[in-house]
C-alpha cells in the first residue's frame, strides 16, 4: 500500500485569501474560496489507487486545519451577512422559539421529576416536585455550568428512594460524558466523579448504594477522533473513587462489544445488553444481585435478533424481539427454563410495526407505527387486547414509562402543527388528560399536512408527509425543503418544529420522505436500505423529488434537500448522483467519506448498516456512492451549505471538511459552495438554543438567496 502524505506548510496565504474571498462574497453569487492545499496522499486499496488530497484536514488539532476552518468561516459568514432577510428570519425564529417546553415526568421516591425550558434557555432545567400539584424546585440548571451554554446534561438517573441523582455532563457537543452524584434534598454534589463514559447511562441498585455504568479506557490519542473499542461494564459505590469501581463484565477478546447494564424494578437482577455495531441485534446476559457471588449468566447469545428487556415477574423476563417477526412481538422467558421451546409469545406480530413496549400498572403498553405515525395499544399481562389509546390526529406519541404497580403514566403527543403536549394517562381507565400544553404564537389552522404515497425506482411504495400553509398554488414555483434520513432502523415521524414553521411562514413547503433503511416498517424495511441495498435509499429520495416536481409543488430550481448525519450522507449521495434535480443542498454533519468512516471514534459500528471498506465486495459498493469520491470536476452542482461542528466526535468533521474542499474545487458555474463550522459544537445533542437558532437562520437565509424566494413582507 502506497502512503504519501505532504503536510501543509506554514504560510500566510490564508490571510490574503480571506480578504479576497470576503470581497468576492459581497459582490457575486459565488464567492472566491480560500485556496485549499492539495496533498499527495494515494492509497492502494483492493488493487485500486485512491487519491485523498485533503487527508491533512483529518488532523483536527493542526494549525493548518484551524487556519482553514477560520478562513472558510470568514467566507461563509461574509456571504450570509449580505442576505437582507437573515436578521428578520433570526428574529422570527427567536420570537417563536420563546415558548415553554416540558419533558415527560417520571416518579421516584414519591417525587416527580421533569425537564422544563422557559423558552430561550440554552439548556433545559431539571425540576423536582413532591406531587403533580406541588410547587416544583430546581434540581439542576445546566445553564449555570458554562457561560455559552455548551456544557449540557447528558443522562440522569434517580435512586428508588429519591435521595440521589447520578447525572452526566458533556462539553462542547462531545459524546464523552462525566458522571457526578447529587444529593437531591440538599442540592449538593458529592465527591463522586466518573470519567470516560460514552454510550451509557447509569442504573442504580435498588438500595441506592451505587450504580452500574459502562466506560472506555482513557484515549491515548485525540479524544475527539480516536477509535472507541473495548467498552467495559462497572459498578460504582457512592462515596468511593472511580479507581475502586468494580469491573462487572468485559470481553477483551471482543473489542467491538459494548454493554448496557440495567437493574430490574424488583432490584433482583442486573440485565446486561451486549451490542455490537448499530444493527438492531444484541445479546442478553444477567446477574442475580441477590447472590453475593452471583456469576454473569449468558441467556441469549446467538446475536440473531433484537431483544429489549421490558420487565420481569420474578424469574419470568419479558422481551420485545423481532426474532421471526420483522415487525416485532412480545415474548416471555422463564430463566429457570430458558430453552427456546419453553418461550411464550404474549403479543404476536401485527400488521403495524411494534417499536417499543412499556410495563406499567399491570399492563403492557405497546407503541406501534402505522404508515410512519403512532398507534398505541394496551394489553393485559396475558397478551389480551384491552384498548387503543386515542390521539387527536396523525402524529407521534412517546413515553408510557413507569413501574409495574404504577396507576399512571405520562406521554407526549406531537404533529407537524402541534407542539409536544404532555398527557397523564390512567392505566386502568384509559383516560388521558392534558398535563402540560405549550402555547406557541402561531395559528395551526393556517397550515395543512397530508400523507402521500409514491413509487420508487423499483416500484416500492414509499410514504411522504407534506406540510405547508393552506391555499398555496400548485404551479411548480414553491420553494420546497425535502428532508430525509433512511438508515439505522430509525423512523422519521411527524413532529413540531419552530424551524420548519418559520420555513412555511416564509412561503416554503416542507416534505419528509420515509425512506427505506429507516424503521417505519420494521426490519425488512431497514434491510431493504442497507449494505448492498443502500442505493435504494437514494433512489427513494430522488423519486420523492420527482413526485414533488411532477405534482407541481416545485421545480428543480426551487427544490432544496436536507438531512443530518446519515441524512447528510443521503444529501451528499443524491446531489452527486442527480445534480440537475436540486437547486440547493444542506448536508448537516454528514458521513461523506465512505472509505474511511470506520477509522474514527465509533464509526466502525456503522459497518452493520454500510458494510466495511475492508471487504473488497463492499468496497466497490461504498465507493460507487461515497459523496467525496463521486464528485466530478466541471459539473454544476446545486448551491450547497455544509454544516458541521468542530467537536463532533460521532461523525468527525473531517468528513465535511474534505467534502467541502473537493466540492469547491469541482464546482462549475456560480452556485456557491460554503461550509459553516460551529465551534464548541458536536453532532447536535446538547447544542445551546441560541446556537441552534443562529444555524437555522443561516440555513433558511441561504435558501432565500439561492432559490430566489419571494418572501412575505415580514421577512423582507
Amino acid at each position: 500500500m502506497l502512503r504519501k502524505f505532504h503536510r501543509l506548510p506554514e504560510s500566510k496565504w490564508l490571510l490574503v485569501a480571506v480578504a479576497l474571498a470576503v470581497a468576492g462574497a459581497n459582490a457575486a453569487t459565488s464567492p472566491a474560496y480560500p485556496p485549499t492545499k492539495k496533498g499527495d496522499v494515494v492509497e492502494e486499496i483492493h488493487g485500486q489507487k485512491i487519491a485523498d488530497p485533503y487527508r491533512w484536514l483529518e488532523e483536527l488539532d493542526s494549525p493548518e486545519t484551524k487556519e482553514w476552518i477560520e478562513a472558510q468561516n470568514k467566507v461563509t459568514f461574509g456571504f450570509l451577512e449580505q442576505i437582507p432577510s437573515r436578521k428578520a428570519i433570526q428574529d422570527r425564529l427567536t420570537k417563536l422559539w420563546n415558548f415553554e417546553r416540558f419533558g415527560i415526568p417520571f416518579k421516584e421516591g414519591g417525587k416527580y421529576f421533569y425537564s422544563h425550558n422557559s423558552g430561550l434557555q440554552n439548556q433545559n432545567v431539571i425540576y423536582v416536585a413532591d406531587s403533580l400539584t406541588a410547587e416544583p424546585r430546581v434540581l439542576m440548571n445546566p445553564n449555570e455550568w458554562s457561560a455559552d451554554g455548551t456544557v449540557a446534561l447528558s443522562g440522569w438517573s434517580v435512586t428508588r428512594d429519591g435521595k440521589y441523582v447520578a447525572y452526566g455532563k458533556s462539553s462542547g457537543g462531545s459524546d464523552w460524558v462525566e458522571y457526578f452524584v447529587k444529593d437531591i434534598a440538599t442540592g449538593k454534589d458529592l465527591d463522586d466523579q466518573i470519567k470516560w463514559v460514552k454510550f451509557s447511562g447509569a442504573s442504580w441498585m435498588k438500595d441506592g448504594s451505587g450504580f452500574f455504568y459502562s466506560r472506555y479506557d482513557e484515549p491515548k490519542g485525540n479524544e475527539l477522533s480516536s477509535v472507541n473499542y473495548f467498552q467495559k461494564l462497572f459498578f460504582h459505590k457512592v462515596g468511593t473513587p472511580q479507581a475502586e469501581d468494580v469491573l462487572i463484565y468485559e470481553r477483551p477478546d471482543k473489542k467491538e462489544w459494548g454493554f448496557g447494564g440495567s437493574v430490574t424494578e424488583d432490584g433482583r437482577f442486573l440485565i446486561i445488553s451486549n451490542w455490537e455495531g448499530t444493527e438492531r441485534k444484541n445479546r442478553i446476559l444477567y446477574k442475580d444481585l441477590s447472590q453475593p457471588d452471583g456469576k454473569v449468566v449468558e441467556l441469549l447469545m446467538e446475536f440473531d435478533a433484537q431483544y429489549d428487556f421490558i420487565g420481569n415477574d420474578g424469574t419470568t423476563f419479558y422481551f420485545y424481539t423481532d426474532l421471526n417477526a420483522p415487525r416485532g412481538r412480545l415474548i416471555a422467558i422463564d430463566v429457570t427454563h430458558p430453552a427456546r421451546s419453553e418461550w411464550k409469545e404474549l403479543i404476536p406480530q401485527a400488521a403495524e410495526t411494534l417499536r417499543s413496549v412499556g410495563y406499567v400498572g399491570g399492563r403492557f403498553i405497546a407503541e406501534y407505527l402505522k404508515d410512519a405515525h403512532s398507534q398505541v395499544k394496551v394489553f393485559d399481562t396475558k397478551g389480551q387486547f384491552v384498548r387503543e389509546v386515542e390521539f387527536p390526529g396523525l402524529g407521534s406519541a412517546g413515553g408510557f414509562g413507569g413501574k409495574p404497580d404504577d396507576p399512571e403514566t405520562f406521554y407526549s403527543f406531537t404533529s407537524f402543527s402541534t407542539p409536544a403536549t404532555i398527557y397523564r394517562y390512567d392505566v386502568q381507565t384509559g383516560a388521558s388528560e392534558v398535563y402540560k400544553k405549550p402555547k406557541v404564537d402561531f395559528n395551526p389552522d393556517l397550515y395543512e399536512s397530508k400523507q402521500v404515497f409514491y413509487q420508487s425506482k423499483d416500484g416500492t411504495r414509499v410514504p411522504m408527509f407534506i406540510t405547508h400553509r393552506k391555499g398555496i398554488q400548485l404551479d411548480g414555483n414553491n420553494a420546497t425543503y425535502l428532508y430525509g434520513y433512511g438508515g439505522f432502523n430509525i423512523p422519521i415521524t411527524p413532529s413540531f418544529s419552530i424551524a420548519n414553521l418559520v420555513w412555511m411562514e416564509m412561503g416554503g413547503v416542507f416534505a419528509v420522505a420515509n425512506l427505506r433503511g429507516g424503521g417505519e416498517y420494521g426490519k425488512e424495511w431497514h434491510d431493504a436500505g442497507r449494505l448492498k441495498n443502500k442505493q435504494n435509499v437514494f433512489d427513494d429520495f430522488i423519486a420523492a423529488a420527482d413526485w414533488l416536481i411532477a405534482n407541481q409543488y416545485t421545480k428543480p430550481a426551487k427544490l432544496a434537500i436536507g438531512g443530518g448525519s446519515n441524512g447528510g450522507l443521503l444529501v451528499g449521495a443524491c446531489m452527486t448522483q442527480r445534480p440537475d434535480l436540486f437547486g440547493a443542498a444542506l448536508p448537516q454533519v454528514g458521513v461523506m467519506d465512505m472509505l474511511r468512516f470506520h477509522k474514527f471514534t465509533i464509526g466502525w459500528a456503522w459497518v452493520s448498516d454500510y458494510g466495511s471498506p475492508d471487504d473488497p465486495e463492499m468496497f466497490n459498493v461504498l465507493r460507487a456512492y461515497s459523496p467525496l469520491h463521486s464528485l466530478k470536476p466541471g459539473v454544476s452542482y446545486p448551491a450547497t451549505l455544509i454544516t458541521t461542528g468542530d467537536h463532533d466526535d460521532r461523525v468527525v468533521p473531517a468528513h465535511s471538511f474534505k467534502f467541502a474542499a473537493a466540492l469547491q474545487e469541482a464546482q462549475k458555474g456560480e452556485a456557491p459552495v460554503l461550509i459553516r463550522i460551529e465551534t464548541r459544537a458536536g453532532h447536535g445533542a446538547g447544542k445551546p438554543t441560541q446556537m441552534i437558532i443562529e444555524e437555522v437562520a443561516d440555513r433558511w437565509a441561504f435558501l432565500t438567496r439561492v432559490l430566489d424566494m419571494k418572501l412575505p413582507e415580514q421577512f423582507q
